[in-house]
């Protein structure tokens, strides 16, 4: 289905008018346009946590930390949680004017329009130079000892399981980066404490709880580079209320194909809308317009389920409600969770979203489509859904189960 989604929105043709600009491609950016000391540090990269020549984030430098989940390790029954941090510079090699016109001309924006500034001001992290073999220090509920992140990889994002001080089931604590003055960024993250038992929510976003409600390859570049985010119609009030079942202790994790670009954008429209949560996005795009498109459209299937599987790592315990929608290969990739991991998954819903038009492909609203994706599963363990406050009993009887 995404493969002819994409021949006939003819996503491939927008996507090389997009490359003219030159930007770096993919998790191995080209390094044509760094310095002797940028090519270096991108090469030393890759040697991770045995890089020699490690840089620590400099004051012209752009930091983001993501909000994360702490859980117990099953061997030592001690806190840890992921930290996951983007670096970047502040400057980009390219001409912005160029990198925002080009965008502008494939939407047909003109710079007088009222989008134009938030077009510029979203489309930044997407040609900012990445910092390869860079470290920061963080401060894990602001009191020492300092955390040091290991060096990013050659897409200027670090990835690092540390263990953290113990706390109580629910309780959000929040880390500090410590920079030199100039540094800017997403300083901190909150960690949320989850124990291994209970409930959890994994959630898809654009289509589920955010309006996309496109395949198209303009249509995408414009709701994520100039439209304001709409929430889907009762989403909200349907997480308040799954909250208020399954008790504010209950993690919540939302799992997107979106590359890390979107981090800000996307944690403003979680924290304005939704409950607290990890947010969890792929990193195959990083100075990429054309990945953008690509990351959205091209094997989201099995990158969620790689991302689930890794949920399921932290908090195997857990009894997990999963929340999708009919737009991308979701419900393909819950299927497969619930058959790998039975009883980790208890109920699985599925946003039937019906403007078909432009959803580009009939069949992924078809009852034998969602029959085929949920083979083995009991009929009751999944339900496609028109209105949010369809799931309500279905949620409050499966809770009901098991308390």
């Amino acid at each position: 289905m995404q493969e002819e989604t994409r021949r006939a929105l003819k996503f491939e043709k927008t996507e090389s008018d997009l490359s003219s600009l030159a930007l770096r491609q993919t998790t191995a950016p080209s390094t044509s346009k760094l310095s002797a000391a940028g090519k270096l540090q991108h090469v030393l990269s890759y040697f991770g946590t045995k890089n020699p020549f490690a840089r620590t984030i400099g004051g012209d430098d752009t930091v983001w930390l993501l909000d994360n989940t702490a859980y117990r390790n099953a061997k030592t029954g001690k806190w840890e949680t992921e930290y996951v941090a983007a670096m970047f510079s502040q400057h980009s090699s390219c001409a912005i004017i160029d990198a925002v016109n080009l965008v502008a001309q494939q939407i047909e924006l003109q710079e007088s329009d009222d989008g134009y500034p938030t077009l510029q001001e979203r489309l930044m992290p997407f040609i900012q130079d990445i910092r390869p073999g860079t470290t920061v220090r963080v401060l894990h509920g602001g009191q020492p000892p300092l955390i040091k992140l290991r060096p990013s990889r050659g897409n200027g994002i670090s990835a690092n399981i540390k263990q953290i001080p113990d706390s109580t089931n629910g309780h959000i604590t929040t880390t500090f980066a410590k920079v030199p003055k100039g540094a800017n960024g997403i300083l901190e993250c909150r960690t949320f404490y989850a124990e291994p038992e209970g409930w959890g929510v994994i959630s898809n976003v654009d289509d589920t709880i955010k309006i996309t409600q496109t395949s198209d390859p303009i249509g995408i570049l414009r709701s994520t580079f100039v439209d304001t985010p709409q929430v889907c119609p009762g989403m909200p009030e349907l997480y308040q209320r799954i909250q208020g079942i399954i008790k504010e202790t209950s993690p919540w994790f939302y799992l997107s194909a979106s590359p890390y670009n979107l981090y800000p954008f996307l944690r403003d429209f979680r924290q304005h809308n939704f409950p607290h949560g990890t947010i969890i996005l792929r990193d195959s795009s990083w100075m990429s317009i054309p990945g953008l498109l690509q990351t959205l459209t091209l094997g989201t299937e099995d990158y969620k389920v790689d991302r689930m599987e890794k949920i399921h790592s932290w908090l195997p315990k857990r009894k997990m409600i999963c929340i999708s929608d009919s737009t991308q290969s979701d419900p393909e990739a819950y299927g497969e969770i619930y058959r790998k991991y039975p009883g980790w998954v208890r109920l699985i819903l599925i946003r039937k979203v019906e403007d078909i038009a432009a959803i580009g492909i009939e069949g992924k609203n078809e009852p034998k489509r969602f029959e085929d994706a949920f083979k083995d599963v009991p009929r009751d363990a999944w339900h496609v859904f028109h209105s949010p406050t369809e799931c309500d009993e279905l949620i409050q009887r499966v809770v009901a189960k098991d308390p």
